[in-house]
């Protein structure tokens, strides 16, 4: 089953001629999900081939613009696309304010339904789920509220092991029991263990999202063991008090927090064109700690 995520823009506020603001899709089970909207994202989503109609849900960290500018031009163009399904947006107060705002003097006669779900505490309750899935949205460090989002698989039901049916004799209660992951009494008063019947399609996975923050340990308790960290890295270590003073964090601590937290893989980005886009020494920095880092680069696809 797909778990991947795509990388749409790589930058911290300002744009580049090939390098875009803040956004990427998590494409889970084939359904789509956008963190962050930085400016052009609408273009990029073009240009990597996902359907602006196929975005149901839009997760937003904080309302810094180089994270929500280009939110304002997807909607309208869903909006010329025909879209009729309800758009979700997850965000930070004041987004229904901003939105309410938008909507009276841009975009009055949408033909779908956009419903704005403010995010406020993360008190271990999800923020989203469906039948694969749960969102949880986590506290971050920054110079305003700002979220980082675990999007977690849930565990799927398990499959039976097609030679047991026959073997067994199994009917289809029984088959469905297995499968919910009991065991089975046989009319002889033999008990199959359920392990011995079936098999788990896949192990869930889960990916955490972490931009804008300063270095957290609590982020780090909080993402324990997760199978794919992208956390922003916008300075290098030389940089590190620019970092504190501005609510962000350097490749170094990025990679330090990767390592505590015991992550599978780590992909950092929204960085600084301070550095000329140097993006290799954000990437050589990380890997001095931890060795299965990736760069956060348009287009580039990361599986989990």
């Amino acid at each position: 089953m797909t778990f991947k995520l795509i990388t749409l823009g790589s930058n911290s506020a300002l744009p580049a001629i090939d390098k875009y603001p803040s956004a990427h899709v998590l494409n889970i089970h084939e359904q789509f999900y956008l963190i962050d909207a930085g400016e052009g994202v609408q273009m990029q989503l073009k240009r990597y081939g996902i359907s602006l109609l196929k975005i149901n849900h839009i997760f937003i960290s904080h309302l810094h613009g180089d994270h929500v500018y280009g939110l304002f031009g997807l909607i309208a163009t869903m909006g010329l696309l025909g879209r009729k399904i309800p758009l979700n947006i997850y965000a930070p107060n004041p987004m229904r304010e901003i939105m309410y705002n938008h909507f009276k003097y841009f975009e009055s006669h949408l033909p779908y339904r956009v419903d704005i779900h403010i995010i406020s505490d993360c008190e271990g309750n999800p923020v989203y789920s469906n039948q694969f899935l749960e969102v949880y949205a986590i506290p971050l460090e920054h110079t305003l509220p700002s979220f980082g989002f675990i999007f977690q698989e849930k565990a799927p039901e398990r499959n039976i092991k097609k030679d047991c049916i026959q073997k067994y004799g199994l009917s289809l209660k029984e088959i469905i029991l297995a499968k919910q992951g009991e065991d089975i009494v046989l009319s002889d008063g033999s008990v199959l263990e359920n392990n011995e019947l079936t098999y788990l399609p896949y192990h869930p996975r889960s990916f955490a999202y972490c931009s804008d923050t300063k270095y957290s340990d609590s982020v780090i308790r909080q993402i324990q063991g997760v199978n794919l960290l992208y956390h922003e890295a916008t300075f290098l270590d030389c940089d590190r008090y620019l970092a504190e003073k501005t609510g962000h964090t350097t490749a170094l601590q990025a990679a330090y927090i990767a390592l505590y937290a015991n992550v599978k893989q780590l992909v950092i980005g929204h960085f600084s064109l301070r550095y000329k886009e140097n993006n290799h020494l954000f990437l050589e920095e990380a890997l001095s700690v931890f060795k299965n880092t990736r760069l956060a680069q348009e287009g580039a696809v990361f599986d989990v």
